[in-house]
């Protein structure tokens, strides 16, 4: 098993899409806001365009964040980087627009640690995990120790980890209905051999963070949360980190844990 950021600081922090409660999420605002403010780490979701790049983005398309509802797998990057996912969190934000994954690595690695979330329906001849383990090869040794990758698909967490061993890779889960059934309570971990678990913070219980975290040895890094209180349960509890779209409220309670 390969240990979770093990350089880093504890515990872990990792600003959620950026920080997306004072920028717009996913976007180089928002990711710069969360290295201003001081949080050590960002997550962000990554998609494959029709030409092959990475874009950083979390649904499949841009209807919320846009007014876009053309899937991305369909556009090609630069259709993407034409669409102003700014404007909707404020004028202030007009012209933001979905970057690149090698953008947000040459911005921000190794000084930021980051979660790269796998976003694929895929369970085969999936191009995603071969293209970021490429991209990521070709940033070593930069970003050898600033990087962990997740998703709520096992089979691309599997199929990265196939090709990137020494990378540590998680799954993420809740009891959303359009997540399967059978992934709804952690058991992706067995399909995908993976290295830590992401749950809903809901799912963290006692039970599961002794079953998961103690007897298995596979850290815990609850989503998301942005409530000062519930954070200091979980880090009380024994969680390795957080993920949170308010990151400018967490960093006392990280320094108080660390």
């Amino acid at each position: 098993m390969v240990q979770l950021l093990p350089e880093r600081q504890r515990p872990l922090l990792f600003a959620h899409r950026g920080c997306s409660s004072l920028a717009p999420e996913n976007t180089m605002a928002s990711f710069l806001k969360a290295q201003e403010i001081g949080a050590p780490g960002i997550e962000l979701d990554i998609h494959v365009t029709r030409d092959g790049k990475l874009a950083v983005a979390h649904d499949d398309n841009f209807k919320r964040t846009a007014g876009d509802s053309r899937a991305i797998e369909d556009l090609s990057y630069d259709e993407v980087k034409a669409i102003d996912t700014g404007s909707h969190f404020s004028a202030a934000f007009k012209g933001e627009y979905p970057p690149l994954m090698e953008n947000v690595l040459e911005a921000f690695c190794p000084a930021m640690y980051i979660d790269i979330e796998l976003k694929t329906r895929k369970t085969k001849d999936d191009p995603l995990p071969g293209l970021l383990a490429e991209l990521l090869k070709r940033f070593d040794p930069r970003v050898s120790a600033s990087i962990a990758v997740s998703s709520f698909n096992p089979f691309a967490v599997r199929a990265f980890k196939k090709i990137c061993p020494n990378i540590p890779t998680a799954v993420i889960y809740c009891t959303d209905k359009d997540v399967p059934f059978i992934l709804r309570r952690g058991f992706g971990r067995i399909i995908s051999g993976c290295d830590y678990l992401k749950p809903m913070h809901k799912l963290a219980t006692p039970f599961t963070r002794f079953r998961f975290t103690v007897l298995e040895k596979k850290p815990m890094v609850p989503w998301t949360i942005d409530d000062t209180g519930i954070a200091e349960k979980m880090l009380a509890a024994g969680c390795t980190g957080i993920i949170s779209n308010r990151p400018q409220d967490m960093l006392e309670l990280v320094r108080k844990y660390g």
